[in-house]
């Protein structure tokens, strides 16, 4: 059976077909880096309600050490609350959430000043470098072999 391919080819093929690149330090290469500066998004009215619903069923349930159970529980408990039990928590969201947004107009406002002061940063070197150029090329010192 010449041209036929053997067991071992079609196998390779199949995995080769699976394979990722690689990139290096094994993350994506496409997305930027996160600043460390820059403010968190605030919890929502829920995540606030499961800040308190943890530490009370960590005392109500001190054996209980499973994520999955407290979270399950906090998910019930907050389906099972009326819009009224729930508005505390969702004002303290409402009221984290104005100042984050606060914090991003102070955050990107100096990101702006930030990169004006690059720009100015990179035009003097820029043109630093043309000036010594331009002073190399002036002094007539090339050789000339002939």
């Amino acid at each position: 059976m010449k041209g036929a391919k053997s067991k071992s080819d079609t196998k390779s093929a199949k995995l080769s077909v699976n394979k990722k690149p690689i990139t290096k330090g094994g993350k994506k290469s496409g997305k930027a880096a996160k600043d460390p500066n820059k403010p968190k998004r605030p919890a929502s009215a829920f995540f606030v309600f499961m800040e308190e619903f943890r530490e009370q069923y960590k005392k109500d349930h001190p054996k209980n050490k499973s994520v999955a159970a407290v979270g399950k529980a906090g998910g019930d408990k907050w389906k099972s609350m009326s819009e009224a039990e729930k508005q505390p928590y969702i004002a303290k969201a409402e009221k984290r959430k104005v100042e984050y947004e606060k914090n991003m107009k102070a955050y990107n406002k100096k990101q702006a000043e930030g990169a004006k002061e690059d720009d100015l940063e990179s035009e003097k070197s820029v043109s630093e470098v043309n000036d010594d150029e331009d002073d190399d090329e002036g002094s007539g010192e090339e050789d000339d072999d002939e």
